[in-house]
């Protein structure tokens, strides 16, 4: 309940029409915060995983690359949307994420975060959004 009640906290000024997350703990995390403020929610899932059509985002890993994919119409034109994971570390998946919810033309408002790695830089990364976590550790 905590870090349902501090994550839905830190998006209480903000304006969104969707809630988007990635898979798959942003699921655990997002649904019910979408549903405790009466949002639609969009799963960001691994390539070949969602049933309809899709648009898809390659990105870099530290060990090789990843492939994500969101349903073509989970965004409409201008729709405000907020990105939610458990954890930012180096910014990759939800830089990706960002890129297909504004090839869509949704707008991204705030990407939302658990746990914050700090030491791995992600919010550089992320620099051009509203970028906020409820927790942060920094490295040895």
């Amino acid at each position: 309940h905590m870090a349902i009640d501090k994550m839905q906290e830190l998006l209480a000024d903000t304006d969104f029409d969707v809630l988007a997350g990635a898979e798959s703990r942003g699921f655990i995390f997002g649904m019910p915060i979408a549903y405790n403020l009466h949002k639609p929610f969009v799963p960001i899932r691994k390539k070949g995983k969602l049933p309809c059509e899709t648009v898809e985002k390659t990105y870099d890993l530290e060990y090789g690359t990843a492939t994500i994919e969101m349903h073509k119409d989970a965004v409409k034109k201008g729709e405000k949307v907020v990105l939610l994971d458990d954890l930012i570390a180096t910014g990759g998946t939800m830089k990706a994420a960002a890129e297909l919810v504004e090839e869509l033309g949704g707008e991204v408002v705030k990407m939302l975060f658990l746990i914050e790695l700090s030491d791995l830089n992600g919010r550089e990364v992320l620099k051009d959004y509203d970028v906020d976590s409820v927790v942060q550790f920094e490295g040895k």
